[in-house]
């Protein structure tokens, strides 16, 4: 992996190489399915409510795929393919891996429109849909998406790598990785906030509870009882796959995610970091502890703005999300098509 420094200024060569080729980048709008799909949207939802209904983490990792996806030369559904014998995928990136999960419910939802539109719904467009699905479904605001991506025709593992923070990284450096995107703090820390639902793994946090920043000792920005109940979950010695939710409320979409950084009971140390750590930031999360309202202005508003990313290479509308068309099969097996009969 580079160095973070290294990493931070390949984001930033990366969006100024997005801010050159507006020539190439296709226009964007709500309602670009009208015509030809008229229920993408709808088909999209239901199918997304299922997934809740099995299992309430699922739509969570469904949208988290919009950032991992967007930050990783724009919003081209990159983040969705396999690996081949050719290309190392960016579900095999280091902040990607045993991380990223879902996948399945992005293969549910395209098999649906394709069984109702073949070759028209792209999977880049399936990704910023179904992200804004799973916040709604989970109790937080709607708004209309504008569509019209294209799906790339290759992944990259080392872009990911470069660009992709870690759950060690503090709020300076967040900060310096979004303004690259032309993302502001308010924005930087109204997309934290997907972090209201969801969960993580212990791996994600030892450090913070036995050796932060090689201290040999616990972070200082944690609540006596809430690394308690930490350790408890997380012991040094235990199965690192375990998980904790992300907030008090993990599956709701609310304000409690801020609550709890204002607290000192953030889960991740890139969470705790922005109350703790940052005079800027910590003033957006007070005031949206304090305002659900203005925590789903501004969340609504910097999604949006990260769907504007865009690739501006050629792309297609891929028949499946984990391969190129035409391309060659990936390492891993493929998951069965699933239809859904009864819209």
């Amino acid at each position: 992996m580079a160095p973070p420094r290294v990493g931070l200024l390949l984001a930033l060569a990366a969006c100024l190489a997005f801010a050159g080729a507006d020539a190439a980048v296709k226009e964007l709008r709500v309602g670009y399915y009208a015509q030809t799909c008229p229920r993408a949207e709808e088909i999209v939802r239901r199918v997304m409510a299922r997934a809740l209904a099995r299992e309430a983490r699922s739509v969570a990792s469904v949208m988290r795929l919009q950032f991992h996806d967007c930050f990783v030369n724009g919003c081209d559904g990159s983040v969705l393919m396999d690996a081949t014998p050719t290309m190392a995928g960016e579900k095999e990136a280091l902040s990607n891996i045993n991380s990223l999960r879902s996948f399945e419910v992005v293969d549910e939802v395209k098999s649906a429109l394709e069984e109702q539109c073949p070759g028209v719904v792209s999977c880049a467009d399936i990704i910023i849909m179904a992200a804004r699905d799973a916040v709604l479904l989970t109790g937080g605001p709607n708004w209309d998406v504008r569509l019209g991506r294209e799906d790339s025709l290759t992944a990259s593992q080392e872009d990911s790598d470069n660009i992709m923070p870690s759950p060690r990284a503090n709020a300076s450096a967040l900060i310096r990785l979004f303004a690259g995107y032309k993302l502001t703090v308010t924005d930087l820390v109204a997309l934290s906030g997907s972090h209201s639902v969801g969960e993580a793994r212990c791996f994600s946090i030892v450090f913070r509870l036995y050796n932060q920043s090689g201290s040999g000792r616990p972070d200082p920005h944690m609540d006596p009882a809430y690394r308690q109940a930490l350790d408890a979950l997380c012991p040094l010695t235990g199965d690192q796959n375990v998980t904790g939710g992300l907030d008090a409320t993990p599956v709701v979409f609310d304000n409690q995610y801020f609550k709890d950084l204002v607290h000192l009971r953030g889960f991740l140390n890139s969470d705790q970091t922005l109350f703790s750590d940052n005079d800027g930031t910590r003033r957006v999360v007070t005031q949206f502890s304090q305002n659900q309202d203005a925590f789903f202005r501004a969340f609504i508003e910097g999604m949006v703005k990260m769907g504007e990313l865009q690739n501006p290479r050629k792309g297609e509308v891929r028949r499946n999300c984990r391969v190129a068309n035409g391309g060659r099969p990936p390492l891993e097996k493929q998951v069965a098509p699933f239809r859904v009969l009864d819209f």
